[in-house]
């Protein structure tokens, strides 16, 4: 008797912590909630997906070795060398990995950082924050909620009316044009 009562403990917070949701807003079977957005803009309705899931040698195979750095490991983008910091063109912003909507043109300005800066999400399901400490400042980390991709960061010095700065990798992105 004094063997099973353990190992019924450990069972039930087993069964207790599955049931949960975990930081990333994932249910019990992996499933997220997400707004499906198509290439025009506009919203399809929130779905459930299951969250996307490679091996790093999948990834490593998908994405260039920039993509792959910034998005699967977590890299900076160097400022200033890219072009989606400066691209006024209307259009969508998708997850380099998986295609989930990150962010729309119309949320982008012009921080003076050198990175892509956006107001808001396309959608707040589409992302998830984390404490990010691996520079020994407390930063918050943005990740995309389908398949864990490092985007870049969110800081309070955006414009108004929320302040907000998300100030996102342009390797993590593949930008979507809008026709006219």
């Amino acid at each position: 008797m004094l063997v099973i009562a353990p190992l019924s403990l450990g069972g039930l917070v087993a069964i207790l912590a599955r049931s949960r949701p975990s930081r990333d807003g994932s249910g019990p079977n992996g499933e997220v909630s997400i707004v499906e957005f198509d290439d025009t803009g506009r919203p399809r309705g929130k779905r459930m997906r299951g969250k996307m899931a490679q091996s790093d040698s999948v990834w490593r195979e998908r994405l260039t070795a920039q993509q792959y750095w910034s998005a699967r490991r977590g890299s900076t983008d160097t400022s200033f060398t890219g072009t989606y910091f400066r691209l006024e063109s209307p259009g969508l912003f998708r997850c380099v990995c998986c295609e989930n909507a990150l962010f729309s043109s119309q949320a982008k300005f012009d921080s003076g950082t050198g990175w892509p800066s956006y107001t808001a999400p396309v959608a707040t399901e589409n992302v998830y924050q984390q404490a990010d400490t691996s520079l020994s400042i407390e930063r918050v980390e943005v990740l995309c909620r389908l398949c864990d991709a490092h985007l870049g960061h969110v800081f309070d010095d955006g414009p108004a009316p929320a302040g907000l700065r998300y100030c996102i990798n342009e390797s993590a992105l593949r930008f979507v044009p809008i026709a006219g």
